[in-house]
């Protein structure tokens, strides 16, 4: 297959605004994508599964991989839990496919600023932060002091939410849905001669 640039889709959001839904139907509507699995130090919630969902990894592995260079970006999302996207695969993978990043914002903000042009950042945004409160409250995965650290947090994500190529307001699934796929879509198709 012939080497092209890479063109790498990064989709973020504050926690529970529908981003991994939306990525998994991203990925759904375009088969030829690949999918970077981030490097985790937090435990796994039930159901998810290592190397799947996330590469569940130790605080000194995670460590071990940030000083070896080995993370196209990381960030210590909550205290004591990090996330990172490993350069490796995502290098590997984008020599040939496009590449779809289900990570934190200012991660985000990172990666677009290392591909410029090459890189459609989406910010997936809740249609409000009390039906953020909602969504994270039925998830029933959060402790009052947990819930209320990721509300502070999706409070601070919000204010870079210009900063992105696009904002998608996830007040209505099928439809957020749909516009992601038309962004990805027309940036696949602008990206593919240049």
């Amino acid at each position: 297959m012939t080497e092209v640039p890479p063109r790498i889709i990064v989709l973020t959001a504050p926690s529970a605004a529908g981003k991994t839904t939306i990525a998994r139907r991203v990925l759904e509507a375009f088969p030829g994508m690949a999918f970077s699995v981030s490097v985790t130090t937090r435990p796994p919630r039930p159901g998810e599964q290592d190397g799947r969902d996330y590469h569940f990894v130790s605080r000194e592995a995670f460590e071990r991989m940030r000083a070896a260079g080995e993370l196209l970006e990381y960030e210590e999302v909550y205290p004591g839990l990090f996330y990172g996207t490993p350069r490796s695969a995502v290098e590997a993978a984008a020599r040939t496919h496009p590449v779809l990043l289900d990570i934190d914002v200012k991660g985000a903000l990172n990666v677009k600023q290392l591909f410029g042009d090459r890189a459609l950042a989406l910010f997936i945004a809740p249609p409000s932060l009390d039906t953020l409160e909602e969504r994270l409250r039925r998830r029933g995965t959060e402790t009052e002091a947990s819930l209320r650290a990721r509300l502070d947090r999706a409070r601070e994500e919000m204010a870079y939410r210009d900063r992105f190529d696009a904002v998608i307001v996830n007040d209505d699934l099928e439809r957020a849905v749909a516009e992601a796929i038309e962004q990805v879509g027309a940036f696949l198709h602008s990206t593919a001669s240049s």
